[in-house]
């Protein structure tokens, strides 16, 4: 095939990037650069995963290789695919490929190369799944907004469960405290260091206990002393 004609193909992964053109200009800049002189027949943009195999654009660019008897050029091997049998198939289509950052490939070089991006993709995700599993064991709330902020009064009610349970949990730990520090003589920080060297959970159950931990229970038991209806309630 001749080496002066070529079908640029340009992907990005979400419909946000395509309508922002983050990460095509970058592509197409790439692109051009690598030319240098050759006669671009084509400009083929597609917005799709990476991991998808059926993606009609690239037929179309595919289509257009072989109308014009051009090479398919890519800034970046994984504009392609991270999926081997997706790049077996793609060298058995009679259409010649060149991928900017690596022009020097051959066929065999870009095969490997696939299956290291390939077995890349595979352990990102697997890292990414272990993340989220650990974070969600720590009892970390995962997902963004999901379409409903509250009312104020739904809100009111929501924030007067979460009194009553710190509260419920302050006056738990009420005898911990009497015991340790039956005098109220210990420093705040002294008294974090009790608890902790007898491993006292702390009001959340999460973490150590520290100064201000021990000064914001105080703080509450206080109030609750203040008014014993509330921590019955």
């Amino acid at each position: 095939m001749p080496a002066d004609r070529f079908v640029s193909y340009l992907r990005v992964s979400t419909d946000r990037q395509g309508r922002s053109g983050l990460g095509l200009e970058a592509q197409r800049a790439a692109v051009a650069a690598h030319l240098a002189g050759g006669r671009l027949v084509a400009e083929v943009v597609e917005i799709e995963s990476g991991r998808r195999n059926d993606r009609p654009e690239l037929a179309r660019a595919l289509a257009y290789c072989r109308a014009h008897r051009a090479t398919l050029v890519v800034a970046k091997l994984d504009r392609l695919a991270r999926n081997v049998a997706f790049v077996s198939t793609l060298m058995e289509a009679g259409v010649d490929f060149v991928a900017v950052d690596f022009p020097q490939a051959n066929r065999l070089t870009i095969h490997i190369l696939a299956a290291v991006a390939e077995h890349e993709a595979r352990m990102i995700s697997e890292r990414t799944k272990a993340a989220l599993a650990a974070a969600k064991a720590r009892g970390t709330k995962l997902g963004g907004f999901r379409g409903h902020a509250g009312t104020a009064e739904e809100c009111a009610v929501a924030n007067a469960a979460k009194q009553r349970k710190a509260d419920a949990r302050a006056g738990d730990l009420a005898p911990i405290l009497a015991e340790h520090d039956p005098e109220g003589r210990l420093s705040l920080r002294e008294l974090a260091a009790v608890l902790n060297a007898h491993g006292v959970p702390t009001s959340t159950g999460r973490g150590q206990w520290t100064a201000t931990a021990v000064r914001r229970l105080r703080a509450r038991l206080a109030v609750l002393e203040a008014s014993p209806a509330r921590l019955a309630a």
